[in-house]
């Protein structure tokens, strides 16, 4: 069985605790934070106050994934505020502070993981798999929601897979919708993260249960 994510990088922003709500009235257990700084990618985003304002309001798992640039200096303030897992990207600071971000994170009782981009082999987070409970691979390019499932990821998908214990945790994030989760779920992901398909669905029970099943 699957876990869905919503992002809530596509939820309404007037109303994000009804949509948390909401979220868990339909099954959802977590919730997928999106945290951009424009310079890792070209957009911005949300940042650890929101995670803060997040945590007393909702129980649901928050699944942050930081999309900004040498992410050692803001850990420590994303697990202070009520982050569940941490990811982290792998092409975001050195091979040292990568290791050390992901101990930092464990070391404050929160789980790590570590992200690829598209145009990065799954190889090059091989070393940092034993530091961490989750892998996201993003499927589509960070920074943007709304964009087109990028198939050609599911290799890599694949190998993680295969490099990894039945149970452990790989997320797939970008263009998952009824469609593409089942060709994620295949390849072997069992963490999937859904954003505007997910929060546009006309019967979101319906939704969280055929990406679940």
């Amino acid at each position: 069985m699957a876990i869905l994510a919503p992002s809530i990088l596509s939820c309404d922003y007037m109303n994000m605790q009804r949509d948390f709500t909401e979220c868990k009235e339909n099954g959802v257990k977590w919730l997928h934070v999106d945290i951009m700084d424009g310079q890792f990618v070209p957009n911005l985003s949300f940042g650890y106050s929101l995670v803060k304002s997040m945590r007393p309001v909702t129980d649901l798992v928050l699944d942050v994934h930081l999309m900004i640039d040498t992410p050692i200096k803001y850990a420590e303030n994303f697990c202070k505020a009520g982050a569940d897992y941490l990811t982290i990207h792998v092409e975001a600071d050195t091979p040292e502070n990568i290791r050390k971000t992901l101990e930092l994170i464990r070391s404050l009782g929160v789980k790590p993981g570590i992200v690829v981009k598209p145009k990065t082999p799954a190889e090059a987070i091989e070393e940092y798999l034993p530091m961490v409970d989750m892998v996201l691979v993003m499927t589509v390019e960070p920074g943007f929601g709304g964009q087109s499932f990028m198939a050609d990821m599911m290799p890599k998908v694949q190998w993680l897979r295969e490099h990894t214990s039945p149970d452990f945790l790989i997320q797939v994030d970008g263009g998952v919708d009824a469609k593409t989760a089942p060709v994620c779920k295949a390849a072997g992901a069992n963490v999937l993260v859904s954003g505007s398909a997910f929060f546009k669905a006309e019967n979101k029970a319906a939704f969280v249960s055929a990406l679940m099943a």
